[in-house]
């Protein structure tokens, strides 16, 4: 799943314009598969790839130098040691940058000029045998960035790089349904590749995508108010989660039912990023969980006896 088919086309259109696109969503919403799917739809390769962290350089966007050609030559383009970017800018292809809000605003900034005005100087070539110091960007160049919304450690990007950008915001699935199926899908092929022989029953799946789900709006299918956790309980999150709920019955099962290793695990994904968020998910045991037991739901009803393994 990459977004809706509307979300899609506009990025497509967006490419063909030669505009930068910049892909923001809240982590785990498949923004960096829709980002590589695309640009190797459109250049028919997705390595061109710079990764976003706070040591990335502007060398990394820009270029750098072999410096053992450049003391044998001087500066020369034999020398030049050329980004993804200006890689891309050469081919007429696309260049990605993943995560780019992890750069220093002085780093992102260097995108400013490659996407407004196509070219990048090289003033070290200048004084060259052919004196040209600019690199043009081949017709086809453009730029796919991604950031998340809700993270830590991220930089704001400053209006001018802003300007240069499409903004398409990367939402997570809407449908249950559609969330567990993917879900489903993803866990099932992780355990053939792990040689699990075992599945998760879609039952759990679907208490697990819900439990995620309504900790991730706040709000449950009924409506109940819900205190969000800081972690972002994503899609992926998810797939990792019925995971190892497969990959350990699959291997540590002793008869036990792999429902009764969920609360566990939905443990250790809300206490992620604050241990304070512990309180909430009991909060939504309390809530939620206990009132669909009540109910009658069975499923619900053996989660509510599980409480206590929430500590």
């Amino acid at each position: 799943f990459v977004g809706d088919r509307a979300l899609v086309e506009r990025c497509v259109v967006t490419l063909a314009g030669e505009r930068g696109l910049l892909l923001v969503g809240e982590p785990g919403t498949a923004k960096s598969m829709l980002s590589e799917l695309l640009s190797a739809a459109v250049c028919g390769s997705s390595t061109l790839t710079v990764q976003g962290t706070a040591g990335t350089t502007e060398d990394q966007l820009r270029y750098g130098w072999n410096y053992a050609l450049l003391l044998a030559k001087g500066p020369s383009r034999e020398a030049l040691v050329p980004s993804p970017v200006l890689t891309a800018m050469t081919r007429g292809a696309v260049a990605r940058v993943e995560e780019v809000t992890r750069c220093l605003p002085e780093v992102q900034d260097a995108l400013v000029s490659i996407l407004s005005e196509r070219r990048m100087s090289v003033p070290e070539l200048a004084g060259g045998e052919d004196g040209d110091s600019t690199v043009h960007a081949v017709p086809g160049f453009t730029l796919i960035a991604t950031a998340n919304l809700r993270d830590k450690g991220v930089s704001e990007m400053s209006a001018a790089l802003k300007r240069r950008f499409n903004f398409e915001t990367v939402g997570p699935i809407g449908d249950l349904d559609a969330e567990t199926e993917l879900v489903r899908g993803q866990a099932t092929a992780a355990l053939v590749r792990g040689g699990a022989a075992f599945s998760v029953d879609d039952t759990v799946l679907e208490a697990l995508v819900t439990a995620f789900r309504d900790l991730r709006t706040g709000r449950s299918a009924e409506g109940w108010e819900i205190e969000r956790p800081s972690t972002v309980m994503s899609t992926a999150e998810a797939v990792h989660v019925a995971t190892s709920m497969g990959l350990g019955a699959a291997y540590l099962g002793d008869g036990r039912d792999v429902l009764r290793t969920l609360p566990g695990h939905l443990l250790g994904t809300v206490r992620k990023d604050d241990p304070a968020d512990h309180a909430r998910l009991l909060g939504y045991w309390d809530g939620p969980v206990r009132r669909r037991a009540e109910a009658g739901a069975p499923l619900w009803r053996t989660l509510w006896g599980l409480r206590d393994a929430l500590g």
